[in-house]
């Protein structure tokens, strides 16, 4: 009898919730969208905890592809029907595609070998032309191989419009109105965003414009071993340099004095905040998630009294293989704690965390 009592006793909690689910009148309504785009470029904003929440994308480089074709239209430094042309890993590409097929443009990607067969047919069935480019031993040879192609093709044909997603800050324009979403979305007061910084647009777009806004934005961005961005090149972690977090080339759109504090992970760390964003609250999303994720989890721990805004880039479709299938290797994350430095000489893995405070580019 005891037992039965027990097992029906969360019983109208449940009921509460399905109610809450299912109720009807009164629901916010869902939206129709004219365009997938639409669709794509909102986050779900999930609650990990108390006071930290993520901003989940499908892609966020959506906000960046349309927010810059929209404005190179608007001034006129590109017209409808011209080709853009960028190089890419993957995630921009369908991005920059998906704003092409939007405004009426024709888009060419130099592609690199991450570019898998899927997101190569996706970016052929919308109309891009795609060159890939052969395998390298190197990322810094991958990215600079590219960069050499589409300089070629520019002199080939000079009608052709180079994006450079990671020097033109024209790639800021869309974050601003992610940053009014989350402005309306998240309560009032301070705001630390952590994200994963690699071409810089994102956590530099989203931040310049809340505070622009008026509000107290902290800024704390996350790097691997082995990226220039923030000075760890002399370190090597081959698997760590990926899409989102770090790079083998100086980035113009990284605007180095706006952070305030840095953490440096290595892969393992990476891949634990991916598996336990996913064992914990259900969520599939990417490496530079789970980077962005663990960090946000050891800061929150330690200022709680702030509003954590985990910025999410992708899913954890490409990294099914390589991260989930491991997903038994991945050590307690709450055993996981970074070491304090104070300069970059110091700097060490497996993960490290500085106090930035605005520095200008290593």
């Amino acid at each position: 009898m005891t037992q039965l009592s027990a097992a029906a006793a969360p019983a109208p909690a449940i009921a509460e919730v399905v109610a809450e689910a299912t109720a009807g009148p009164g629901t916010a309504p869902v939206a129709v969208h004219d365009h997938i785009t639409d669709a794509l470029k909102d986050p779900a904003l999930i609650r990990l905890s108390g006071s930290v929440v993520l901003a989940r994308f499908e892609t966020m480089k959506v906000y960046a592809a349309l927010g810059a074709v929209r404005t190179l239209l608007e001034t006129g430094k590109v017209v409808p029907g011209q080709t853009l042309v960028d190089s890419s890993s993957g995630i921009y590409a369908l991005a920059l595609a998906m704003a092409c097929h939007r405004y009426g443009m024709r888009c060419h990607i130099v592609a690199s070998t991450t570019v898998d067969a899927t997101m190569r047919a996706q970016l052929e069935v919308l109309g891009a032309t795609v060159d890939r480019m052969p395998p390298s031993q190197s990322l810094r040879l991958d990215q600079e191989r590219r960069v050499r192609h589409v300089r070629s093709l520019l002199r080939q044909r000079p009608d052709f419009h180079w994006m450079r997603q990671y020097h033109d800050e024209v790639h800021y324009a869309g974050y601003r109105e992610f940053a009014a979403l989350v402005g309306a979305a998240l309560p009032s007061g301070p705001i630390t965003v952590v994200g994963a910084v690699g071409t810089g647009s994102s956590t530099g777009g989203l931040t310049e414009a809340l505070r622009g806004g008026g509000r107290e934005v902290r800024l704390v961005g996350v790097q691997p071993f082995g990226s220039v961005t923030f000075g760890s090149e002399g370190f090597s972690d081959p698997e760590a340099i990926i899409a989102g977090i770090g790079s083998s080339i100086p980035f113009g759109n990284v605007r180095h004095e706006l952070y305030d504090t840095l953490h440096w992970l290595d892969f393992r760390h990476a891949m634990t905040g991916a598996v336990e964003l996913l064992r914990r609250h259900a969520v599939f999303a990417g490496l530079s998630t789970g980077a962005a994720h663990l960090v946000a989890r050891w800061e929150s721990e330690r200022q709680p009294d702030t509003t954590y805004l985990v910025l999410g880039a992708d899913t954890g479709h490409r990294y099914a293989e390589r991260v989930f299938a491991r997903h038994s290797e991945a050590p307690e994350p709450g055993s996981l704690r970074p070491v304090r430095i104070g300069r970059l000489g110091e700097l060490r893995p497996p993960w490290s965390v500085m106090e930035w405070a605005g520095r200008a580019a290593p």
